[in-house]
């Protein structure tokens, strides 16, 4: 059992996935707390959420993940290599390079961590910038000797994810406008050398830039993409109950070669209905000549897992360059 302590008044413990939520109980005082039952090999992010709705890190735990977020690892998992602790009073340092991008997506602001090239195009980076600093855990790495150096791109978070990782006008707007805007500024992004990595969702548009846009996306680090998605199914394909890939799984069967393409997949060992969904994409890519590598993460849905995937699958992508 894993004790969880909260000082204040009634309050509610929160787990990002594999858990359901604990309501704590009063023991003297201010103190309340909660033993949970924690399964063996799990990364999970948790925040404790008070009364009146606000939600807190865990003061007692020096490992965050932003200002109202923490990090738990079970006593049967090693440390996340590079990656700095952040507690959740600390601000992390973001690339000084900002630049504004207005185009057919609207108006949106990317950072720059300049290394040279190649470049690794990071979505979501909001989270890879502020809850997760990816910048300093991978140049941890670069100065270990685990990686060579690179550009890293952060683009934020969409307003509307579902829409846009679900478009190809995405990448129609990083081919046709970004990547330009990008050398203009003086980072030269070539194609035949550029990283993609993206989670869930942002995973899912990765790996189908790789199919609509061959020529731009060669490279994918992907952690637990939605490969269920399919338009076949009620609620714009948001559904783990439909056929095992989805959409995905279907344009592979029909895809005659994908031998340019060098693909990381990972999912969460804690994530169950994702499992079949990412093998059946797993497995067709590889049957149409992709070189595929296929990892399972200590976490369920949760950055808490995705971080360390993401930094060693970047690594493996950059490795041959």
């Amino acid at each position: 059992m894993t004790r969880f302590e909260w000082r204040g008044g009634p309050a509610t413990l929160r787990f990002e996935s594999a858990l359901d939520p604990v309501e704590l109980t009063h023991e003297h005082g201010d103190l309340w707390s909660a033993e949970v039952q924690m399964p063996p090999r799990l990364r999970v992010t948790y925040h404790f959420v008070d009364a009146g709705g606000d939600e807190h890190a865990d003061p007692a735990n020096p490992a965050g993940a932003g200002p109202n977020r923490s990090l738990f690892s079970t006593p049967d998992l090693g440390p996340q290599p590079h990656w700095p602790l952040v507690g959740p009073d600390d601000v992390a340092d973001v690339p000084s390079l900002r630049i504004r991008w207005t185009g057919a997506l609207g108006r949106k602001t990317v950072r720059v961590h300049q290394g040279g090239e190649p470049v690794v195009l990071l979505l979501d980076g909001d989270d890879w910038m502020y809850a997760h600093p990816f910048a300093a855990a991978f140049e941890s790495a670069v100065k270990a000797g685990e990686m060579p150096s690179a550009t890293l791109v952060f683009l934020p978070t969409p307003r509307d994810r579902d829409a846009e990782y679900a478009s190809s006008a995405l990448w129609r707007a990083i081919r046709d406008e970004l990547l330009p805007l990008l050398a203009g500024n003086g980072v030269a992004a070539d194609p035949a050398r550029l990283v993609v990595a993206g989670q869930s969702l942002a995973g899912f548009s990765a790996f189908q830039a790789a199919l609509d846009f061959p020529s731009l996306v060669t490279r994918v680090a992907c952690q637990s993409g939605s490969f269920w998605h399919t338009r076949a199914l009620p609620d714009s394909g948001l559904s783990l109950d439909g056929p095992a890939g989805g959409d995905t799984a279907e344009r592979l069967r029909r895809v005659p070669d994908l031998s340019g393409l060098r693909v990381a997949f990972d999912v969460g060992e804690h994530e169950p209905r994702m499992h079949r969904h990412c093998a059946a994409v797993e497995e067709l890519a590889a049957r149409a000549g992709a070189v595929v590598r296929v990892h399972r993460s200590p976490a369920g849905h949760d950055r808490a897992g995705w971080r360390h995937a993401l930094l060693r699958d970047v690594g493996w992508l950059l490795s041959d360059l």
